[in-house]
């Protein structure tokens, strides 16, 4: 079969899909910390504008986007299909390989998708202010760039590691307007007992969240945005897959593999949900494979139990893949990556055997993500190339049995911010 190098001609989805309208079993609700009740609406309203709060809870199959956010997301969506044949050829495979690339939005990831909508439920409620966390970048440039967008401050707490190794995402959460600090950073109690202990804690994400929180919590003006785990922030992502569906259809074309990286999970969901949704619906077969680093192994080594979101133990405990709230990972170059739980439904489909999870360690990742620069001419982020990984070895799988199959990913966002992550591999300091 021969198929275009790229596809783009396909409608905006203007609805979310819901996975949670098609599951047989939900995951457990997420519990008040100081009660071990399930969460309340009343009890996330603090921190969340209404809008994201009922998408949040919804179990409606569809919900529809907002006008104004159909507005922003149009000016670089639908994203484009790619179909990898230089990366097939080096691999002298008979799998055909697609690739969904988010890198062409505005700050080169897929995580405006849910900024957006989230900067626009908060400035709709009358916030005047946004806080966030962000690991290595991507979600704080996002968050920035979509409260320019509405009129919104934004404060990113940036964790250390990342703060250090990528300027390149400073100085564009910068020129989107807003304030990004290093975390543990000293604006906030939890930052500054994080600092005491050690002045050089390289932080976590787990730590930088309790301090966007706490910020949030502690301020009447200010709403709390975060960039993956909720179901909400997965239910927004969902226009990845629902394009990458419509994209293969004009090719005849429906995958048998789907494959994301996962830290917090959004990406992968955005992508896969769409097709699980036709799984569970009973309509279509495809394996899922949600690709994890070893360094930050919460799928794949992690205990599926209630934990707390962040560091500090301010937010719900939520049931899900977990390495321990105070777990502080090795920093390894997939910022993105580095988070010690994971998105309670992405939790639960592994846990039913709907999902399969898999780790990598981070040169072999860097090989792959070099192999593809080489063939595809896109530079991924040490994040998207766990995704790259995964898909060469599924290719090579399918040349060892002589199997057509068809292998979709998600090339969630380019790495034109991480030249010091190649640095290093190309410098053997990796």
């Amino acid at each position: 079969m021969e198929f275009p190098r790229k596809l783009t001609e396909v409608d905006l989805p203007e609805a979310f899909v819901n996975v949670k309208a098609y599951m047989k079993e939900l995951p457990a609700p997420p519990l008040n910390p100081a009660t071990r009740e399930p969460v309340k609406p009343e009890d996330l309203a603090p921190l969340f504008p209404e809008g994201l709060i009922r998408d949040e809870a919804t179990l409606e199959p569809e919900v529809p986007v907002p006008t104004p956010v159909l507005d922003v997301l149009s000016a670089w969506r639908p994203t484009p299909l790619f179909y990898a044949s230089e990366l097939k050829k080096a691999l002298d495979t008979p799998a055909h390989i697609f690739y969904k690339y988010e890198g062409v939005s505005p700050t080169g990831s897929h995580k405006p998708n849910t900024a957006v909508v989230q900067a626009y439920y908060a400035a709709q409620e009358g916030r005047k202010r946004l806080t966030t966390e962000t690991g290595a970048g991507q979600w704080g440039s996002a968050l920035s760039f979509a409260g320019a967008q509405f009129g919104l401050e934004v404060k990113v707490y940036m964790v250390r590691v990342s703060y250090e190794q990528k300027p390149g995402r400073k100085a564009l959460i910068q020129a989107f307007g807003a304030n990004v600090v290093p975390s543990p950073s000293p604006d906030t109690p939890v930052g500054k007992k994080y600092l005491e202990e050690n002045p050089e804690h390289p932080g976590s994400l787990g730590i930088a969240i309790s301090e966007a929180v706490y910020d949030a919590a502690n301020r009447e003006d200010t709403a709390y945005s975060l960039g993956s785990v909720l179901d909400s922030v997965l239910l927004h992502q969902t226009v990845i897959g629902q394009e990458a569906k419509a994209q293969l259809a004009k090719l005849g074309v429906y995958p048998d593999v789907v494959i994301g990286c996962v830290g917090g999970g959004s990406n992968f969901a955005g992508l896969s949900f769409p097709f699980v949704i036709d799984r569970l619906k009973g309509e279509r077969e495809a394996r899922f494979i949600a690709v994890e680093p070893e360094a930050c192994p919460s799928l794949t080594k992690g205990e599926y139990r209630y934990d707390y979101g962040d560091t500090a133990g301010l937010t719900p405990l939520l049931l899900m893949h977990t390495l321990g709230h105070d777990f502080v990972p090795p920093p390894i170059h997939a910022g993105g990556l580095r988070y010690h739980g994971m998105a309670p439904l992405v939790s639960k489909l592994v846990k039913d055997g709907v999902i399969e999870a898999r780790a990598y360690p981070q040169r072999e990742v860097f090989e792959a993500a070099v192999l593809f620069a080489k063939t595809e001419g896109i530079l991924p982020a040490p994040e998207s190339a766990h995704a790259v990984k995964a898909a060469v070895d599924e290719a090579l799988k399918a040349k060892e049995e002589g199997a057509e199959r068809v292998i979709l990913f998600n090339l969630s966002g380019h790495g034109f911010f991480d030249y010091s992550a190649y640095l290093d591999f190309f410098g053997g300091k990796m």
